[in-house]
């Protein structure tokens, strides 16, 4: 029997069912940093998603070793450029649990007033920036006009813009400088003065809200599986907030200023209704603290420290809630002056693992709402 040959000279319709792998980044807008997403395509409906991470990593956590407790404040500052005064917080707590050292109060007041400065700095970025990726670019004017009046106070007091490296084992760098407070209510007042701008631009906006409604679903089930945290997982209905469950610095005080902002829903829109109303709360608790500094009498803003500053032996966790979710820091001590081992566990790493879940069934479409309301900094991924 002679053999044949079949030859396929077309395919047609066909190939419209063809899966096609789709790299979204390294660099690429719709990512906002150097993270790349491998999609699997089904026509425009994606079948998988897998975030591939790793550009920014520079080791940070090895570092760390080969750093004194004074330094390692710097290394840590950095990961989420955007909160580095919460980042050089969590070094810091840590450090002075394992000292068993006991903060003045007026550190503590402080230190609780520029962290929720810082928080709204974080906020007021992604407020702008998500409108952007969705094709509204006034927003983000807006933000950076608000970010302006508060970088001002903050660059006053600790003279960085973005990193600030004012926080110290023991306490902070320096006094507030005089009037300080006076300016700084002054710009809070500002602020929350012109935050309806976003509510009426943003949320009033029926073309962002038919982007982001029922777009990008997270369960709690998944919050949970995911190790999804701040107001991403809020958003989902996940009611947990440190500062309220396990309070640090001053929060412990501040129970009838704090409200836990949580939706049900857990899409986009929520997420960005949870940041937004976030931001509100933080106000409101940066004024707390600074009526409370007003009453407290002069006094230190540090502890003296040795000359050589060792940790005892031993091991502790530290975890602070963050802008974009829990922040931890696990200290090993061998009872040197540097570190034995410092492992960090930030927000934006544990969030990202989310997409995964996300965005399998959703439309390329939507994927770049979807990676715009995760709230994320790459840095904070790769650390």
């Amino acid at each position: 029997m002679t053999p044949t040959t079949e030859t396929m000279v077309g395919i047609g319709g066909a190939a419209e069912s063809t899966d096609m792998v789709l790299n979204i980044g390294p660099q690429h807008p719709s990512t906002h940093g150097v993270l790349r997403l491998k999609l699997v395509l089904d026509g425009e409906r994606i079948i998988s998603a897998e975030p591939v991470i790793g550009y920014m990593h520079r080791g940070a956590e090895k570092l760390f070793e080969a750093r004194d407790y004074r330094q390692i404040i710097m290394l840590a500052n950095r990961h989420d450029w955007l909160s580095a005064f919460s980042n050089e917080l969590g070094v810091v707590l840590a450090v002075e649990r394992m000292l068993g050292m006991e903060v003045p109060e007026r550190a503590v007041w402080t230190r609780t007033l520029l962290a929720e400065l810082n928080r709204v700095l974080n906020h007021l970025m992604f407020l702008g920036s998500y409108p952007l990726e969705l094709g509204g670019i006034t927003p983000i004017f807006y933000a950076f006009t608000e970010r302006e009046e508060l970088q001002h106070v903050m660059e006053e007091v600790s003279g960085g813009r973005m990193h600030y490296m004012f926080n110290r084992v023991g306490g902070l760098k320096e006094d507030l400088p005089a009037g300080w407070t006076t300016r700084a209510r002054t710009a809070v007042a500002d602020v929350r003065s012109r935050m309806d701008r976003f509510d009426d631009l943003v949320l009033g906006n029926e073309i962002f809200r038919g982007r982001t409604r029922g777009v990008g679903a997270l369960t709690p089930e998944a919050v949970h599986a995911y190790g999804v945290s701040g107001p991403i997982a809020r958003a989902s209905g996940v009611d947990f907030d440190l500062r309220r469950d396990e309070p640090y610095l001053a929060y412990g005080e501040l129970g009838d200023v704090l409200r836990v902002v949580t939706r049900q829903e857990g899409d986009c829109l929520a997420r960005f209704e949870c940041l937004l109303e976030q931001t509100h709360v933080a106000l409101d608790l940066a004024d707390a603290c600074l009526d409370r500094l007003a009453e407290l009498a002069p006094g230190p803003i540090n502890q003296r420290l040795p000359k050589v500053l060792k940790a005892p032996e031993g091991h502790t966790y530290a975890w602070t809630e963050n802008p974009l979710g829990i922040n931890g820091y696990y200290l090993v001590s061998k009872g040197e002056k540097t570190p034995y081992r410092l492992k960090l566990r930030s927000a934006s790493y544990n969030n990202i693992q989310a997409l995964v879940e996300l965005l399998p069934g959703t439309l390329v479409a939507d994927m770049v709402a979807i990676l715009g309301s995760m709230f994320f900094v790459v840095g904070d991924i790769d650390k």
